[in-house]
């Protein structure tokens, strides 16, 4: 199979640019000879093609893309026939988060609290429709010009009524370590309410240009949120409002009951700040008083990451010696 190159053609897609290039996978901008639409053409790198574990994340990322209908999601196209495996989606203008992040370090509240609203909005959307995104994070949010949003990447992501995939690496496993949840730093596989959790980390995120937990090592960082408090927003920033410093802690609470029971209500708090009730917390008075893991439990959590990696070693050594 030929590589495909800026001005090639792949089907009766003309591949225009790179614009994108990771472990896995190129993303070019294309051109639809049959209609002239601009689109975003994810190609995996050949030697991916072949493991079974990235075909099935490909193919639920596809499915999951064809079935959202949202101009707050990426969409994915279905196509009758290829010549190879790819995926075609829209082309989207805008940037991502991350950039405006890295450029700007830290937003406007206004604008922190338009975006954070915005993106609660479709997650209000993928929710309902039984899809939870698991990977929720500034480098998967395009933002447009006029701070309208959408969500990419959601290789990780559950779909209700689909089986579990098998992953073969932590990010894989468990998402992003600054922004999973409690629960997922524990093995569990996370609901919506881990994608409210990502996203109050982000809004503390964007409000005062740093994530609310450290640790010198990603699973030192996992643990920092299971056994501490977050820094309060307002001591990095007090100009952040009480109103805004309580809904962020209402969505980074430990427990996943104790956080909004929806992204709608996430969302209505944010709309209307003047209407949250801020509440006496003791994370307020006590986050200082910082606890560190002990080796046991850091090696615990080293061994349930590990679980999925050995059980896909091992189908791998039975399936090549079948």
């Amino acid at each position: 199979m030929s590589p495909v190159q800026a001005g090639g053609q792949l089907d009766h897609y003309s591949i225009d640019a790179l614009v994108a290039r990771s472990g896995m996978a190129s993303i070019f901008r294309g051109t639809d000879s049959r209609t002239g639409r601009t689109v975003a053409i994810k190609i995996p790198h050949p030697e991916m093609e072949s493991d079974p574990v990235f075909f099935d994340r490909f193919r639920r990322e596809e499915e999951i893309g064809k079935m959202l209908d949202h101009p707050g999601v990426m969409k994915v196209f279905g196509d009758d026939e290829r010549s190879q495996l790819y995926m075609v989606m829209e082309w989207v203008e805008g940037r991502l988060l991350r950039e405006i992040l890295n450029e700007q370090r830290k937003l406007p509240a206004e604008r922190a609290v338009r975006i954070a609203a915005r993106i609660a909005e479709v997650l209000e959307y993928i929710h309902t429709q039984g899809v939870v995104h698991r990977d929720l994070k500034p480098d998967n949010i395009m933002v447009d010009d006029r701070d309208r949003v959408k969500l990419i990447d959601f290789g990780i992501a559950s779909k209700s009524g689909s089986r579990r995939l098998t992953f073969t690496n932590l990010s894989q496993v468990m998402g992003t370590a600054e922004y999973i949840s409690p629960e997922q730093v524990k093995g569990k596989r996370g609901d919506a309410r881990s994608d409210l959790y990502a996203l109050g980390i982000m809004l503390y995120e964007m409000l005062t240009g740093k994530t609310p937990f450290s640790g010198d090592n990603p699973f030192l960082l996992m643990n920092d949120r299971v056994l501490n408090d977050p820094v309060p927003p307002r001591e990095a920033d007090p100009g952040i409002s009480l109103e805004l410093q309580e809904i962020i802690y209402r969505a980074l609470e430990r427990d996943p009951k104790s956080r909004y029971a929806s992204a709608h209500e996430f969302a209505w708090d944010l709309q209307h700040l003047d209407q949250v009730g801020v509440a006496e917390r003791p994370a307020l008075r006590d986050w200082k008083k910082r606890r560190t893991p002990g080796r046991r439990r850091v090696l615990f959590y080293v061994m349930l990451a590990m679980i999925p990696i050995v059980v896909f070693g091992l189908l791998l050594l039975v399936a090549r010696h079948a």
